[in-house]
């Protein structure tokens, strides 16, 4: 990551945010299996209406789950599935469902600031502070995406264990001072916790998105690629841009846009405050901004160049 990098992130450029089913389950202390938040049991919540229980219908993995044409209508489905995220009970399918669905609806709502008076109040007390920052979060990225009428050269793969993560993380924060949280929401922008593969516009690579000369300087000698390597470089380049003093002034330097830094601030709120976050953003779908709209980008998608978005939908209907 440059010290001025002005190029989205790949993520960011994207507008990602993430898997879905594939890779490993979430189990260390920010899953989203953890004590519920609110009491309706995850099954009442889904059958609430007769679209909110089709809605609960998996999709398989390549294609977008579809949301219900009102906007009244995915309020109430979107609350749903944010029940079930925090119902000890739900099975670990419908988890990876409630988590895709959920993904999808902050991406339309964000969309759609004209739905606000509508939705917004239908949230409850307890999850409105998660609706409102990842409503913020997507908003602020929206804004660096250009839409692209060619698909990236990327590899998309499952991410490292949640736990393995959550564990590099605690790490870099006891080594310098910069947040777990921090560190996660700049790894969940950048590469949907390195699951994208492949380097940005500006020449970052890895998993935190560093340019070479960089992760030179802050690498400690480890391997780009590496998620490990990585997030210690990204904590000791923050800590070094003092983050400790001025956060939004080092996160403005891993990123040269006020826009990222309002996304990593959001991102990193809902992570430190709620504990079903981690967990929902670790299921999440990768997808792609094009000139068609949002592209979802599967585990194994792998292009070695750039491709004609209209060519990968004739052979991958959305």
């Amino acid at each position: 990551m440059s010290p001025i990098r002005v190029a989205a992130p790949l993520a960011a450029a994207a507008i990602v945010v993430t898997l879905a089913g594939c890779g490993h389950a979430p189990t260390a202390p920010m899953a989203s299996k953890t004590a519920p938040a609110v009491t309706m049991p995850a099954a009442t919540a889904l059958a609430s209406t007769t679209e909110g229980a089709a809605a609960a219908a998996p999709t398989p993995p390549g294609v977008q789950p579809r949301l219900a044409s009102d906007p009244a209508q995915i309020g109430d489905d979107l609350v749903a599935d944010e029940l079930a995220l925090r119902d000890p009970s739900t099975p670990e399918d419908a988890l990876n469902a409630a988590a895709r669905r959920q993904q999808v609806a902050y991406r339309a709502i964000g969309r759609h600031p004209e739905w606000d008076a509508i939705i917004r109040p239908k949230i409850p007390p307890e999850l409105l502070g998660f609706y409102d920052r990842n409503i913020e979060a997507r908003r602020q990225l929206a804004a660096m995406a250009i839409p692209r009428d060619t698909l990236p050269a990327w590899r998309v793969e499952p991410p490292p264990p949640a736990d393995e993560l959550l564990g590099y993380y605690r790490e870099a924060e006891a080594a310098t001072g910069v947040g777990w949280n921090y560190l996660a929401a700049i790894n969940f922008i950048e590469t949907r916790f390195g699951s994208i593969h492949g380097v940005s516009t500006a020449g970052a690579e890895g998993p935190m998105q560093f340019l070479p000369s960089t992760f030179a300087a802050y690498g400690n000698g480890g391997d780009v690629r590496s998620p490990r390597d990585a997030i210690m470089a990204a904590g000791r380049y923050l800590a070094a841009n003092n983050f400790a003093g001025d956060p939004d002034h080092a996160i403005f330097r891993y990123n040269n846009a006020s826009q990222y830094v309002a996304a990593v601030n959001q991102y990193a709120a809902a992570l430190a405050t709620d504990p079903a976050a981690f967990g929902d953003y670790y299921r999440w779908d990768v997808y792609y901004f094009s000139t068609a709209g949002d592209i979802l980008l599967p585990i194994g998608y792998a292009e070695s160049e750039r491709i004609p978005v209209q060519d990968y939908l004739a052979s991958h209907p959305q």
